[in-house]
């Protein structure tokens, strides 16, 4: 058996499975990897086109008849949420910005940072949303064509040398709302395709592998870090894989049940029954 694998090429992805992508988790069968952003997986999850898949946390409520969830392998975690970024401050409602009439760049239209950003400025939402390349998002703030941009990953360490200014900080706004952590990416194995205490057997070995010698992965990490300067690369693995990343446990659990029923709440999609 062959399995096939889709993960960003984000360093916190690489460095989970790099011994697994290798051959080198014992009695887990060869990979056959696919890089893609978690945009494009969320999409090629509903057809299924992968047995082991990162998607975003809010795209769960379209996926759950077809892949479980794996308690983990994911991105979860504090102080990791998305960013809220503009040329300059804007006037706060309530002690939010008020984006009336603004055009907002996102990620992905069913990423967790797009949910997240639509819980939060529900009051006060933007005019205009266009889904862009995360790559364009700050360059098409800082020059303007976008009033906001909605940022993830490894943004939170580079923004500033686009000249941009954070408006709000939605991992610090989730979890003082809730006291939680934030979820953003999960794993899913596909039903009937894939034993799930095996894969989260093989995802953990490969984690573990990661953590115990961090060397052996750097060369295949930083190759597909999209010219992530090293101390980047750094901060965002020792953001992004945490304790979390090794089991959700009840408090994982707890944010992902809390993300989604708020959603499904606020009508942003369907309800899930049991995660």
């Amino acid at each position: 058996m062959e399995l096939s694998l889709a993960v960003s090429p984000c360093p916190n992805d690489t460095f989970v499975f790099h011994a697994l992508i290798h051959g080198l988790v014992p009695d887990a069968p060869p990979v056959n990897l696919t890089f893609a952003d978690v945009d494009v997986t969320n999409t090629a999850a509903l057809d299924g086109k992968f047995d082991l898949v990162k998607v975003s946390y809010a795209a769960l409520p379209w996926l759950l008849d077809d892949y479980e969830l794996l308690h983990c392998g994911g991105a979860l975690g504090r102080g990791c949420g998305p960013l809220v970024l503009a040329r300059e401050p804007f006037e706060e409602t309530r002690g939010k910005a008020d984006l009336t009439g603004k055009t907002v760049a996102v990620p992905g239209d069913r990423t967790t940072a797009y949910l997240l950003f639509r819980l939060w400025s529900a009051e006060h939402p933007p005019a205009r949303i266009e889904v862009v390349p995360f790559h364009e998002i700050m360059p098409g703030v800082a020059a303007g064509r976008y009033d906001v941009g909605l940022v993830i990953h490894e943004a939170r360490f580079t923004y500033q040398r686009y000249g941009l200014t954070a408006l709000a900080d939605l991992g610090e706004w989730w979890e003082s709302d809730t006291g939680l952590p934030i979820p953003l990416g999960a794993i899913l194995a596909k039903k009937g395709t894939v034993d799930p205490a095996e894969a989260t057997e093989w995802i953990r070995a490969s984690l573990r592998q990661g953590w115990l010698d961090p060397a052996a992965s750097r060369e295949f990490v930083l190759a597909n870090a999209q010219e992530m300067e090293p101390d980047v690369v750094n901060q965002h693995i020792e953001l992004y894989v945490n304790e979390f990343t090794l089991e959700l446990g009840k408090d994982g659990l707890a944010a992902v049940d809390a993300l989604l029923g708020r959603a499904a709440a606020a009508g942003l999609t369907p309800a899930v029954s049991k995660i």
